[in-house]
């Protein structure tokens, strides 16, 4: 990690720059398979996955015999864990269910709002360098709580050409209608445009590599709703000496281990904390089987020594990271300044591992810095908000004037007359 002490603020976004690579180079590629799997369906997935996958497959779709046997590879403790960490995840979602609120803006006119489920979902969850059987509960979870009628998942095959068992014990656990051995931008496209086997949805959610990211963005663009803008996974780290630097060496280097591209932050107020904190992560990292990929996070990470509580406040606002743990006195008064951050983690006893598998916050989260506008995934991204209105005779004669007026300024005649025509009527009925 790279040292920086109390760095002017202009300096700050060059320091806090994010290791992510120009994708624009990948979008003709990714292109040319979208439009392959638009064009060609069944046929070109089957082609994609096989180059890219190494796996001639003549059915994708998992069978409830596949799924019986998956369950039967997963031990009774993992099973538990499983089920602990759902229903967790579930009760902090289905507190987030929204009750239907009517107002009466005036006499007569009456407004309210309701969430109605979006009623076909992709889920696309990364089976490559690790099974993330843990996206598998934060995404099928409130898209089951929401409604939402069909829940299609698609995951890479292994070499074997099976699924891996986790994921699919817990697809099967948390309600999904249908699973795809598919990966990469074939299944994206799958989703997105629909094949003789994949159904069409009408959201995208879902982590994945460079190329997923990007066919994400381009099927953006053709009107399919995707759950936010990905990037490469990040913590940014405050402590300062009420904090243990082994915890923090251990926080850092559970984000580092996601992938090469990731990157962690340290944000302290004395060298002597940042010094103990890089010997405790030389120590962890040896035992660390993804101890390579963790190296190259690390050299894309920083370590920044704050003049004081409100210069780090102010790095942390401009660096908006996906995940925030505050280890310092006091946490939640610094807790309350903090405007840009995906989800925060209060205190030494709070790893970010926990939000990952188990507390019940979704670990879907805004990267790049996407924070300062995005939301993580939550109930709400899993359905749509109507608006209804209900005017009476009585509402009509209290807002017409009102409207009539606004069209006839902005000269939309139709508009007025919309209104006028009931007025009139209104008037020809009391005589």
């Amino acid at each position: 990690m790279k040292k920086y002490t109390c760095p002017n603020k202009e300096y700050w976004s060059t320091i806090l720059k994010r290791p992510t690579l120009d994708l624009s180079d990948l979008e003709p590629l990714v292109d040319d398979i979208l439009n392959q799997i638009k064009t060609d369906g069944d046929k070109a997935v089957q082609y994609f996955t096989a180059r890219f996958d190494k796996v001639a497959l003549a059915d994708y779709q998992v069978k409830r015999i596949e799924i019986e046997a998956a369950e039967n590879q997963i031990s009774a403790e993992l099973k538990s864990a499983i089920q602990t960490a759902k229903a967790n995840i579930t009760t902090f979602h289905a507190a987030q269910k929204a009750e239907i609120l009517e107002v009466e803006t005036m006499p007569g006119v009456k407004c309210w709002r309701k969430s109605v489920a979006i009623q076909k979902v992709g889920l696309y969850v990364p089976g490559g360098t690790a099974p993330l059987f843990s996206t598998v509960l934060m995404l099928a979870v409130p898209a089951n709580l929401a409604g939402c009628n069909e829940i299609v998942l698609c995951s890479p095959p292994q070499k074997d050409g099976n699924i891996h068992p986790a994921i699919l014990y817990t697809a099967n656990l948390c309600g999904v209608t249908k699973i795809y051995k598919i990966g990469g931008v074939q299944a994206i496209g799958a989703m997105a445009f629909g094949t003789e086997t994949v159904p069409k949805v009408q959201k995208i959610f879902g982590p994945g590599n460079q190329f997923v990211t990007v066919a994400k963005q381009l099927i953006s663009k053709s009107g399919i709703a995707i759950d936010m803008p990905a990037g490469p996974s990040e913590v940014l780290v405050v402590a300062d000496e009420t904090a243990n630097p082994a915890f923090v060496a251990a926080d850092l280097l559970s984000q580092a281990e996601h992938g090469e591209d990731s990157q962690v932050v340290l944000v302290a107020f004395e060298d002597d904390f940042i010094n103990q904190v890089e010997t405790e992560v030389g120590k962890q990292l040896a035992n660390l089987p993804r101890q390579e990929i963790a190296k190259k996070a690390l050299a894309n990470s920083v370590s920044i020594i704050a003049k004081s509580r409100n210069e780090a406040i102010e790095i942390i606002n401009e660096y908006a990271p996906e995940h925030l743990i505050i280890a310092v006195k006091n946490a939640h008064d610094f807790t309350d300044e903090i405007v840009n951050a995906g989800s925060i983690f209060i205190g030494n006893y709070t790893p970010e591992a926990v939000g990952d598998y188990a507390s019940g916050t979704n670990h879907t989260l805004p990267t790049n810095g996407f924070a300062t506008a995005f939301s993580g995934v939550s109930l709400d991204a899993f359905v749509k908000k109507i608006t209804y209105q209900e005017i009476t005779k009585i509402g009509i004669q209290n807002i017409g004037k009102t409207v009539e007026l606004m069209a006839e300024a902005e000269e939309l005649m139709g508009h007025k007359m919309a209104v006028t025509i009931r007025l009139e009527n209104l008037k020809n009925e009391q005589n």
